[in-house]
């Protein structure tokens, strides 16, 4: 491969990469991904020692271990324009080398799980209850600007997902599903089902407060979906990307979703801290 380029690959001044400040060295095999850069510290205090902090933006790491596992936890920022910064950036890491601007002889897959909040489009998924996403649909646009291959699952749902969003006109739903893998493992046992990541949190969900949405039936078309024994079962801005670009990249993903709230019921967690440590103590526990 030819060198990569200045402006396709930035790094600062110390030689981290450009939007996570990280060096090569800063981050474990094993990737926690949140939203929320206050989430970082709800799960590293639970480290049995920290070696590392680094900041910038809204980009927040902190790497050490749990017994003799390394692990790092950094917060990404709400979206998957985010996502696309953070699973690029994280990808240049471990597989490229930053003096010579060219792929390591031998590439590197990252376990990369995220712990979000979401909430549930179908009556019977209670609220302060955990999942896991077993396919990421996305409604944002990022998956359209890579190669992005299918599987033949993947394909037979992505054409039944065009059908039933046919009236939501200008918007491609791409699919992608978790690494069968880490749902055998930090899955197992929880509520699976179709995470559709959405490019807003207002309209794009369904919500509606002064603004008034294109769509107003959204919530019901999400929840009407079912395509064999899958359901859109849940709404949240992230899953969807980390998915798609973590196989486009050659990674293994999960995705384990805190519901806090049930959009059908009308119902919102009044605890959703505690629901939201159960999910954080839960992932460590599997890893």
């Amino acid at each position: 491969m030819n060198e990569i380029s200045i402006t396709d690959l930035i790094l600062n001044q110390d030689g981290s990469i450009y939007h996570l400040n990280l060096l090569p060295e800063d981050i474990a095999d094993t990737v926690i991904t949140v939203g929320d850069p206050d989430r970082v510290s709800e799960v590293s205090q639970y480290f049995d020692r920290i070696e590392l902090k680094k900041g910038k933006r809204e980009f927040i790491t902190h790497t050490g271990y749990l017994g003799s596992k390394r692990l790092t936890v950094l917060s990404t920022g709400i979206g998957t324009d985010n996502i696309d910064i953070v699973l690029n950036e994280l990808d240049a890491l471990v597989n490229i080398d930053f003096k010579t601007r060219k792929l390591n002889d031998e590439l590197k897959s990252l376990d990369i799980i995220r712990i979000g909040t979401s909430g549930a489009v179908q009556e019977d998924i209670p609220i302060d209850s955990i999942m896991v996403s077993e396919y990421g649909l996305g409604l944002d646009s990022l998956i359209h600007y890579y190669v992005h291959k299918l599987s033949e699952d993947e394909r037979l749902m992505q054409n039944a997902f065009m059908t039933h969003f046919n009236s939501l006109k200008g918007i491609s739903p791409y699919i992608s599903s978790a690494d069968h893998g880490l749902l055998k493992t930090i899955g197992k046992d929880l509520i699976k089902g179709i995470t559709l990541t959405a490019p807003g949190f207002y309209s794009p969900q369904g919500r509606e407060i002064r603004a008034k949405a294109l769509f107003p039936d959204l919530l019901q078309l999400f929840s009407s979906f079912s395509f064999e024994r899958h359901r859109i079962t849940n709404l949240e801005m992230e899953s969807a990307g980390i998915y798609s670009l973590s196989k486009a990249l050659g990674h293994k993903a999960i995705s384990i979703n805190a519901i806090l709230a049930n959009r059908v019921n009308n119902e919102f967690s009044s605890n959703s801290a505690k629901i939201i440590d159960g999910a954080i103590q839960l992932v460590l526990s599997r890893l």
